[in-house]
């Protein structure tokens, strides 16, 4: 039942906040979000004891089921959903938005898809929650965006939507090589994939891995992101690269690795290559930003390139590693993208040429930032260091080398990251010397995530026994 309630909470709270107006919207989606941060907490404790599932008949006809299964990883991407979208709901409680009650309906579907993704266990219904967590963003971006924000937005759903048709595809055929009458069950997809001839793996492979890499994004399949991120507003950011980029790493680890191991076994070098491409070409890039919003998003690219090489070196610690990364990237990126929020509405630029002083002005705001930022470039002791490391390990044990040029990517990430930091916060710019620093509801926001970075950092256990026995079966 908690399975069923994790979609059910946001998706009837999304469709009745289109016809509340106004303030009523607002409390709506805030009660909703913690409405399901409570049962996502339950099935992540539940997902400590073994998995929790639920299935139902939905179209039999062509051997399809209504089937949700929560083991360690798809608890754990639900609990850091429903952390996330609160922490949105939070901090943009005293924030003006045209149209709340639409709004708030888009971002709650978005988070009812996004819950459907991590727990479907039949491949049609994970393409129809994949594309319920698409749909919303759409909107918001168009509707609610930046002056670009059309043509931004029609790249990114081309992108999206293409990716998404290949991997329906390419679902569809897998679904015919069961045996005996089509299944999209994710036991009978997986065996049937398993069982193909290699070549046919081959170029299944790609119909299934584009769909994963243009989401995550994944060198050269990311051109879409940093102005998707840019234009969008930001709780649709956060949205995006908290949550909907681990999508993409949760199908390569869920639907594609154990489908088409051959097809895995024979491209793992060229994906290999193309993600530490993404490294260092995002880093570099990153490092030419004045504009924040873009800085963070290559810096996004280069994270998730790290995971991507590492998934495909079928190594027990590094795979322990990615789920752990999911989590805590999500945390940090979030907090990252809140307070660039602030920053924005309080001196009415992203551009860190006319920044700095924020030390000075928004004390409590600096802390929170230079915090986040020391956990995204993975210092030890904050949350972002144990899943680091942990990639770093995965990725030595098989490709050196490969190790070696993306440790080049880490070390520039903290080049441009520390150099954020010095022109933001520090200085004496006159032009952020009077500011307004956090108020109640964004200081709660942030002490919710500054809470789960220094935690998670002096003491990762909860997160690496919740994810421990499912990252043990996938390298068997």
């Amino acid at each position: 039942m908690n399975l069923i309630l994790l979609i059910l909470i946001p998706l009837l709270a999304g469709i009745l906040s289109f016809i509340i107006k106004g303030e009523g919207a607002r409390m709506l989606a805030l009660i909703s979000s913690m409405a399901t941060l409570v049962v996502s907490a339950l099935v992540s404790g539940a997902g400590f004891s073994g998995n929790e599932s639920f299935s139902i008949p939905w179209i039999p006809a062509v051997g399809t089921q209504f089937s949700l299964l929560a083991d360690g990883m798809s608890s754990m991407l639900c609990l850091l959903t429903g952390i996330v979208v609160l922490v949105v709901f939070l901090v943009n409680t005293n924030k003006e938005v045209e149209k709340p009650g639409a709004f708030y309906g888009f971002m709650l579907l978005s988070q009812a898809g996004l819950m459907g993704v991590f727990l479907a266990s039949d491949a049609l219904l994970f393409y129809v929650f994949w594309e319920l967590a698409l749909i919303p963003v759409y909107f918001l971006c168009s509707r609610w965006g930046g002056e670009k924000r059309i043509a931004v937005t029609f790249k990114f759903f081309v992108y999206t939507f293409a990716g998404s048709l290949m991997m329906l595809a390419g679902l569809i055929f897998l679904s015919q090589q069961t045996h005996g009458l089509p299944s999209y069950a994710w036991s009978d997809i997986t065996r049937a994939g398993a069982s193909l001839p290699p070549f046919t793996q081959q170029w299944l492979f790609w119909l299934l891995f584009v769909a994963f890499a243009i989401k995550m994004p994944i060198f050269p399949f990311h051109t879409w992101q940093p102005d998707t991120y840019e234009q969008s507003p930001t709780p649709v950011t956060i949205i995006l690269s908290a949550l909907m980029v681990k999508m993409g790493m949760y199908a390569v680890l869920r639907w594609l690795l154990p489908t088409v191991p051959a097809g895995v076994a024979f491209w793992s070098d060229t994906v290999i290559i193309l993600s530490v491409i993404g490294i260092v070409y995002a880093s570099c890039i990153a490092m030419v930003q004045t504009d924040i919003k873009r800085l963070v998003a290559y810096s996004s690219i280069a994270h998730m390139g790290l995971m991507c090489a590492v998934a495909f070196t079928h190594s027990a610690i590094g795979m322990h590693g990615i789920m752990v990364q999911m989590f805590n990237h999500g945390i940090s990126i979030t907090g990252m993208w809140v307070v660039i929020s602030m920053i924005e509405n309080r001196w009415g630029t992203r551009d860190m040429t006319k920044l700095g002083g924020m030390a000075s002005s928004a004390p409590k705001m600096a802390i929170a930032f230079v915090l986040v930022s020391l956990a995204s470039i993975a210092l030890p002791l904050t949350n972002g260091f144990i899943g680091e490391f942990m990639l770093f390990n995965g990725l030595f044990s098989g490709h050196m080398g490969m190790m070696v040029i993306a440790g080049t990517g880490i070390i520039l990430g903290a080049v441009y990251t520390l150099n954020m930091i010095q022109k933001t916060t520090y200085g004496d710019k006159v032009s952020m010397v009077i500011a307004r620093d956090m108020s109640v509801n964004e200081l709660a926001g942030m002490a919710i995530i500054i809470s789960l970075v220094l935690f998670l950092g002096v003491y990762p256990k909860p997160l690496l026994d919740l994810t421990s026995g499912i990252a043990a079966m996938m390298v068997k």
